[in-house]
């Protein structure tokens, strides 16, 4: 098993930083996360299950993004978010 070295840790973590969204001037709702933040839960669980982190990574980003397509379809028609 491969193990997860603290640069590559330290290198996710800085990820979710920059990746985390940006104050905007407008005011509509906004669909929080999708496939970034999707991969990156998805990397830890599967890293913790067992050496899975890429396919973890994978399959969250593909679930994040269908979340947040949802989401925006729901706020295109007049729902909560």
């Amino acid at each position: 098993m491969k193990r997860i070295s603290a640069l590559t840790c330290a290198g996710l973590m800085a990820l979710g930083v920059v990746a985390a969204p940006a104050a905007r001037a407008d005011d509509a709702p906004k669909p929080k996360g999708g496939a970034v933040k999707g991969a990156l839960v998805g990397a830890a669980a599967g890293h913790v299950m067992g050496g899975h982190a890429k396919a973890g990574a994978a399959v969250g980003a593909l679930a994040g993004h269908h979340e947040k397509v949802k989401s925006q379809e729901r706020i295109n028609s007049g729902g909560q978010p």
